[in-house]
C-alpha cells in the first residue's frame, strides 16, 4: 500500500483494501505528498469512504483542508453528515460554505432543511429558505417537501399548508410531512381530513402515512378506524418489519384492550427493542408494574438490550409499587447497559426516588446530570415539592432561571402547588403574570393549577373569574372551581357552578360528588342530597368509601341521622373516616350516650382512633372524668401534639371550669400556633380568669407570634369583664396600630366593650366612624344604650337602621327590647314586639323575656303573667323569679302566689321561692299565709342562702 503511485487509478485501487481508520489517514497522507488532494473525483472517494467507516471527524478535517469546497463535495459531506444524525455539524459546514462562497443546490438544501428542522433552529431554516427563494429552486418538489416538514415540526402549520398548495402535484411524500406535523401538535381533526385526502387523490398510505395517524387514532379513542388502518397495513405488508408494531400496542392498551396489545406482542417473532418498549409503556400506564418487570424479565432473556427509552418508560413503576429495592435495581441496570449517560434516564431516576422520598438521592443525581434540560429541572423542582421542602422548591425554580432555562407549563404547575403550601400569593400571582406573559396561561393544567392556587389561598375572586374565561375544561377545572367554592363558604356559587355542569350535559364523577356534597346542610338540602345519592349509586360510585362517608355526614346534617346510620351500617368496608363521619353526625343532635357507645364499638371492632375521632368526643363528655380520660388515650397513642386536639382539650377543660388544667397542657406543648394560643384566651375567660388572659397575651406578643382577629375579640373580651376604662383605651389603641380597626367584628366588639365600660360616647364614635356596619354593628350600638337606660336613642337608632336598608334580626329585637325594658317603655316595646311578628320573625323565648321583664318593671304584671301562661316553651326559673321579685316590689299576691306554684314545681328545694312569698304575704298584711310558708320551709329543712358584697375599686 505504501508504493508510489502517480494516477487516480492506483489510489481507487488501494481505497477498498482500508479497513480501519488508520488506513484511511495513511492514504491521505500519500494523497497530500504526491500532490493529488486537489483532485475532486479522488477526494469524494476518500470522503465516501471515511463516512462509510465512521470516521467522521477525518472526514471533516480532510474537508477543511479544500481551499475552495465545490458544490459535489460540499453536498457529499452535507449527505453523509446527516445520514449520521450529525445536523449541528451539517448547519456548521453549511454556513462556513457560503462563506467561501460555494454556492447550493437542489441536493444541498434537503439536507440542511432537515437539520434546521431536527434542531429546531427556525432562524436559520428561515433564512435558509430565504435563500432558496433567491437560488429559483422555490418549485424543486423535494426543496418544498422539506420545507413543509420544517414548517409542520415547528408548529406553523399555515405555513406548511399554503407550501403544499403551492406544490402543483403533491406526492404521498409531501402529504406524509404536512400530516406528521398535524399529528405531532395533536390536531386529530385536521390529520383525519389529509388522511382523507390522500385517498380521494389516488395516493396509497405507506408506511410513513399509518406511523403518524396510528397515533392520532389512539389520542382520539378511534379504535375502529386503528383497527381497520391494522387490517391495512397486514394487507399491505407494512407489519413485515415490525415498524409500526410499537404504535398499534400503544392504540390497543390506550383503550383498555390489554389483551389485543399483548396479542399482538406475543405474534411478533423477532421482538425488538422498540416493541418491548411499547409493551412496558402499556403496562406502567395502565398502573400494572408486574406485567411490565415481567417484560423487561424477558428481554433480559432473549438478549435483547434496553435502550434509555426502555428505563424511561420502566423507572416509574418503582413509584408505584413503593419499592425502594426495585429502584436500585434498575438503577444498577441503567448503569450496567451505560445509559448513566442520557439525560431522559437520570431525569426518570431523579423522579422516581423523589417520589419514593429518597430526596437525597434524587438530589445527587440531579447534580450529576452533565447537560441539564428543562425535564431535568422539573423533576427536581416537583421532587421538592412531592416532600413537602416547599422553600427549596422555590430555590430551584429561581436557580432554573439563572441557568437559561425558561419555564415552562409544568414548571409552572409545580411552582404553583408549593405557592399554594406556603400561602404565598405574591409569588403565586407573579407565576400567573409568568404565564400569561408567555401564553401557557392557556395550556388546561395551569389553568387548572391556578384554579387551585387561588382557590387554597382564599382569593375566591380569582379562580371564578379565570373560570369564566377559560377556552375550555375538563372534570379538574370543575372541579377545582367547585371546591374551591365550597372551602370558601360560596355555597350558592358551587350550587351554580355545579347546574353548568349539568346544563353543558357533562357527567359528574366522584370527585364532583364528594367536592359538593358538603353544600347541603341543611334540613332543607335534604332532597337534592338524597337525588345526588340515587344518582351515585346508578353510576356505580355508592360503593366508593370516600363517597359514602361523605353521604353518611350529609345525611347527618340535614337531620336524617337514622339514614347515615343506616348507610354507615351497610357499608361493607369501613375505615376510621367513616366512624368519625357517623360520631361526628350524632354529636350535633346532642346524643351524648350514643356517641360515646359508637366510641366503645370501634375500639372493639379493632379500628384505631385518630385525632378527628377524640375532637368530636371531647364536647359530648358528661364529667371531667370523661374528658380526662380521653386526654389518657390521646398520650397513650402519641396523637396529643395535634394542635386541633390541644385546643379541643384546653377548651374541655375550661367547660368544667378547670382553668389550671387548660393552662398545664398549654405550657407543656410548643406556642408556635396562634390558634393554641387563641384557645387558652378563650378557656381563660369562660373561667372568668380576664387577668391571666391579658397577661398571657403580653407573652405572645413576646414570642414574636403575630395575633390573628380572634385573639383580638379574646382580649377584648378579658377586658370586658374587668370593666375597666383605662384598659378599654389601651386596647383600642392597639386596635388602631395593627389595623385591626377595619374588621367590622372588632369594632362591634370595641363598642360593646366601652359600652359596658360607662363611655357611650366613644362607642357611639365607633359606630358612625365604621365605613360598613352589619346588622351585629346596629344591634351592639342598640344594646349600649339600653345598658345606659337610654331608650329612646335606642329606639330612634332602630329607626335609622330600618331605613338604611339592614335587616333586623333576633338580636337586634332583643337589643331594643331590652333597651325599653330598661328605659320602662311599655307601648313602644308592645309595637316593636308586634312589628317583629308583622316581618314574618317567630319571636324565640329571649325576646318573651324580654317582654316580661318589661311589664314587671313597669308593675304590668298580669300582662306579664299572660305572656308566660302563653310561652312555646317551658319558662326558665330566672324568668319566673324575675316576675316573682316584681311581684314582690309591686305588692301583687295573686300573680306572686300563681308563678310560686309554678316555681315549687319546677324547683322545690330552692329556698329563695318560699323567702319571696312569705315577704309577698307580709307586705299584704298576710301573716297567717306568710307563716304558713315559713313552717312549709322549715318543715322541708330549707335555709336562706346568706348574701354577700363584692365590690372592685381602680
Amino acid at each position: 500500500m505504501y508504493h508510489s503511485f502517480n494516477s487516480n487509478i492506483n489510489f481507487l485501487h488501494f481505497l477498498p483494501l482500508c479497513k480501519n481508520v488508520n488506513h484511511l489517514k495513511s492514504l491521505k497522507s500519500l494523497l497530500i505528498l504526491h500532490g493529488l488532494i486537489e483532485r475532486k473525483g479522488l477526494l469524494g472517494e476518500l470522503l465516501k469512504a471515511c463516512f462509510h467507516l465512521g470516521a467522521l471527524d477525518l472526514a471533516l478535517s480532510t474537508f477543511n483542508t479544500i481551499r475552495k469546497p465545490s458544490v459535489f463535495l460540499q453536498n457529499l459531506v452535507i449527505r453523509g453528515l446527516s445520514n449520521h444524525g450529525l445536523h449541528e455539524h451539517v448547519l456548521s459546514l453549511y454556513l462556513n460554505c457560503r462563506i467561501s462562497g460555494c454556492p447550493s443546490d437542489h441536493f444541498t438544501f434537503p439536507f440542511v432543511i432537515k437539520a434546521s428542522s431536527a434542531l429546531g433552529a427556525f432562524g436559520i431554516g428561515k433564512e435558509i429558505h430565504c435563500a432558496v427563494l433567491r437560488s429559483g429552486y422555490g418549485q424543486n418538489v423535494v426543496i418544498q417537501t422539506a420545507l413543509v416538514d420544517f414548517y409542520a415540526k415547528n408548529g406553523y402549520m399555515r405555513t406548511a399548508c399554503a407550501l403544499v398548495d403551492r406544490i402543483p402535484q403533491p406526492d404521498l411524500v409531501s402529504w406524509n410531512a404536512l400530516l406528521a406535523g398535524y399529528s405531532f401538535h395533536g390536531c386529530d381533526h385536521k390529520c383525519f381530513q389529509i388522511f382523507k385526502h390522500i385517498f380521494s387523490v389516488g395516493l396509497r398510505p405507506n408506511l410513513s402515512t399509518l406511523a403518524s395517524i396510528i397515533p392520532v387514532c389512539t389520542r382520539s379513542g378511534c379504535l375502529d378506524i386503528g383497527r381497520s388502518l391494522h387490517g391495512f397495513a397486514v394487507k399491505s405488508g407494512h407489519l413485515v418489519n415490525n415498524f409500526l408494531v410499537p404504535a398499534l400496542i400503544s392504540m390497543y392498551a390506550s383503550d383498555m384492550h390489554l389483551s389485543a396489545a399483548r396479542n399482538l406482542f406475543n405474534s411478533v417473532m423477532d421482538k425488538n427493542v422498540a416493541v418491548c418498549n411499547a409493551i412496558i409503556s402499556a403496562y406502567v400506564q395502565k398502573q400494572m408494574p408486574v406485567e411490565a418487570f415481567e417484560i423487561f424479565r424477558e428481554m433480559h432473556h432473549s438478549n435483547v438490550q434496553p435502550n434509555s427509552v426502555t428505563f424511561v418508560s420502566i423507572i416509574p413503576s418503582c413509584e408505584v409499587v413503593n419499592s425502594v429495592w426495585l429502584s436500585e435495581f434498575f438503577h444498577a441496570c441503567v448503569l450496567k447497559h451505560g445509559s448513566e449517560n442520557h439525560v431522559s434516564v437520570l431525569t426518570a431516576l431523579v423522579s422516581m426516588y423523589a417520589k419514593l422520598g429518597d430526596i437525597n438521592k434524587a438530589k445527587f443525581i440531579f447534580e450529576r446530570i452533565p447537560n441539564r434540560n428543562i425535564l431535568s429541572w422539573n423533576a427536581m423542582v416537583s421532587g421538592y415539592v412531592h416532600n413537602g421542602l416547599w422553600d427549596a422548591s422555590l430555590e430551584t425554580f429561581c436557580e432554573m432561571q439563572l441557568c437559561g432555562f425558561i419555564p415552562d407549563a409544568v414548571s409552572i404547575v409545580s411552582i404553583l402547588s408549593a405557592c399554594s403550601k406556603l400561602e404565598a400569593i405574591l409569588l403565586g400571582k407573579s407565576a400567573h403574570a409568568y404565564s400569561f406573559r408567555k401564553g401557557i396561561n392557556s395550556n388546561l393544567n395551569v389553568a387548572n393549577a391556578l384554579l387551585a392556587f387561588y382557590s387554597d389561598c382564599n382569593q375566591l375572586a380569582y379562580p371564578v373569574k379565570l373560570f369564566l374565561k377559560m377556552d375550555s375544561w375538563d372534570s379538574v377545572s370543575w372541579n377545582t372551581i367547585i371546591s374551591g367554592c365550597v372551602h370558601g363558604g360560596e355555597f350558592k356559587k358551587a350550587a351554580d357552578f355545579l347546574h353548568q355542569l349539568q346544563r353543558k350535559g357533562l357527567a359528574m364523577d366522584l370527585v364532583t360528588l364528594i367536592s359538593i356534597l358538603p353544600i347541603y346542610c341543611d334540613s332543607e338540602n335534604l332532597g337534592q342530597g338524597m337525588t345526588l345519592h340515587g344518582y351515585a349509586i346508578k353510576n356505580g360510585f355508592a360503593s366508593d368509601v370516600s363517597l359514602v362517608n361523605a353521604f353518611i355526614s350529609m345525611y347527618c346534617k340535614c337531620g336524617d341521622p337514622d339514614a347515615g346510620r343506616l348507610i354507615f351500617e351497610n357499608m361493607s368496608k369501613r375505615c376510621v373516616v367513616s366512624w368519625n363521619a357517623l360520631i361526628g353526625g350524632i354529636r350535633h343532635y346532642n346524643l351524648k350516650n350514643e356517641v360515646l357507645i359508637l366510641f366503645r364499638r370501634m375500639i372493639m371492632e379493632g379500628k384505631r382512633p385518630n385525632c378527628v375521632t377524640l375532637i368530636n368526643l371531647l364536647p359530648v363528655c358528661c364529667s371531667q372524668l370523661q374528658g380526662k380520660s380521653i386526654h389518657a388515650f390521646a398520650i397513650r397513642t402519641g396523637i396529643l401534639q395535634e394542635t386541633h386536639l390541644l385546643t379541643s382539650l384546653i377548651s374541655m377543660y375550661a367547660r368544667f371550669l378547670n382553668a389550671n388544667l387548660s393552662l398545664l397542657i398549654f405550657e407543656m406543648n410548643e406556642k408556635r400556633d396562634v390558634s393554641l394560643w387563641n384557645a387558652i384566651f378563650s378557656g381563660l375567660i369562660q373561667t372568668k380568669c380576664p387577668e391571666k388572659a391579658i397577661a398571657l397575651f403580653r407573652d405572645l406578643l413576646l414570642v414574636g407570634l403575630q395575633p390573628d382577629h380572634i385573639t383580638v375579640l379574646s382580649l377584648i373580651s378579658a377586658f370586658s369583664q374587668l370593666n375597666s376604662l383605662r384598659l378599654a383605651h389601651s386596647v383600642m389603641a392597639y386596635v388602631i396600630h395593627k389595623g385591626f380597626d377595619k374588621d367590622v367584628v372588632i369594632s362591634n366588639a370595641l363598642i360593646d366593650l366601652y359600652a359596658r365600660c360607662g363611655n357611650i360616647l366613644a362607642a357611639r364614635k365607633i359606630f358612625e366612624g365604621m365605613p360598613e356596619k352589619d346588622a351585629v354593628s346596629w344591634s351592639v350600638m342598640i344594646n349600649g344604650f339600653g345598658l345606659h337606660g337610654n331608650g329612646q336613642a335606642a329606639l330612634e337608632l332602630f329607626s335609622q337602621m330600618q331605613f338604611s336598608g339592614v335587616r333586623p334580626d333576633d338580636f337586634t329585637y332583643s337589643s331594643i327590647l331590652s333597651a325599653c325594658s330598661h328605659a320602662g317603655l311599655v307601648e313602644q316595646g308592645w309595637m316593636v314586639f308586634n312589628s317583629m311578628v308583622e316581618q314574618g320573625m317567630s319571636p324565640k323565648i329571649e325576646h318573651f323575656a324580654c317582654m316580661v321583664d318589661l311589664l314587671s318593671r313597669t308593675g304590668n304584671l298580669k300582662e306579664a303573667y299572660g305572656i308566660v301562661q302563653k310561652l312555646p316553651c317551658k319558662p326558665s326559673i330566672s324568668l319566673l323569679e324575675s316576675l316573682l321579685g316584681a311581684c314582690k316590689i309591686h305588692g301583687e299576691v295573686e300573680v306572686g302566689e300563681k308563678i310560686s306554684g309554678m316555681l315549687f314545681e319546677m324547683d322545690p328545694e330552692n329556698s329563695e321561692t318560699y323567702v319571696m312569698l312569705s315577704n309577698i304575704y307580709a307586705a299584704a298584711g298576710r301573716w297567717i299565709d306568710a307563716d304558713r310558708v315559713r313552717c312549709s320551709m322549715e318543715a322541708r329543712q330549707l335555709r336562706k342562702a346568706a348574701g354577700f358584697s363584692f365590690q372592685t375599686v381602680e
